[in-house]
């Protein structure tokens, strides 16, 4: 962890993000961006795979940051990926996760809604079938790192930031985007600071829950944005 005021802010999978378009949060002054990538073309600090950070310390962030990179993971991956985010991570620190959520997903295509665009990105159009699979214009340019080979739904990413040894879980369904939001931290937190780091971390949601000792739900603290 940093001695300084200045906190490092590891970016996995960073793509051609930086932290200016992640959160607010981490867009404010007093963060130091790691961009890590697997993709040199992106211009990433560290060409690396998500699941091994090795040439990392143990300890040397104060968070990380991981926007829709676990479904493209196996299953089998994900375990060994959420366990090198949790190493690299100091003892007060934090990691913020989002994923696609499967589950509403899955009600889309019940639906008969598999192509109909959901909402748009910055890459196109989204439909259910790009999220079940990956967003089809980049696989068909060639693009096989935008390929989707797992899922989660709310439980079940929860459930996998604590066998990978964070201690405080808050996970949120973003019902607009199709999207969960994970804030997990190595330490034990209070619900005070759940609330303040989801506030200056995380995306607005109707309900939080917490996977932690005592407390097991926490009403809304913010409408969708």
């Amino acid at each position: 962890m940093t001695t300084t005021a200045e906190r490092v802010m590891l970016h996995v999978g960073c793509g051609r993000m930086t932290r200016a378009q992640t959160t607010p949060g981490f867009a404010q002054p007093g963060w130091r961006e790691i961009r890590v990538d697997i993709d040199p073309a992106h211009q990433p600090d560290l060409v690396a795979d998500i699941t091994d950070l090795s040439a990392l310390p143990d300890g040397s962030a104060d968070a990380v940051f991981s926007s829709h990179n676990l479904e493209h993971l196996e299953a089998h991956q994900v375990g060994p990926a959420l366990a090198e985010w949790r190493r690299v991570l100091a003892p007060g620190g934090f990691a913020v996760i989002t994923c696609p959520d499967l589950q509403a997903v899955c009600a889309m295509v019940a639906r008969d809604q598999l192509t109909q665009p959901i909402y748009q990105a910055r890459s196109g159009p989204i439909s259910a079938l790009d999220i079940l699979y990956g967003h089809r214009p980049a696989l068909a340019a060639g693009n096989t790192h935008m390929a989707h080979r797992c899922g989660f739904t709310e439980s079940l990413l929860a459930a996998s930031l604590r066998r990978a040894g964070f201690a405080s879980v808050v996970t949120a369904r973003r019902e607009a985007q199709v999207e969960l939001w994970a804030l997990a931290a190595v330490g034990v937190l209070a619900r005070e600071d759940v609330i303040t780091l989801w506030r200056q971390y995380c995306a607005p949601a109707k309900l939080l829950h917490i996977a932690d000792a005592g407390v097991d739900v926490i009403p809304a603290i913010g409408g969708e944005a």
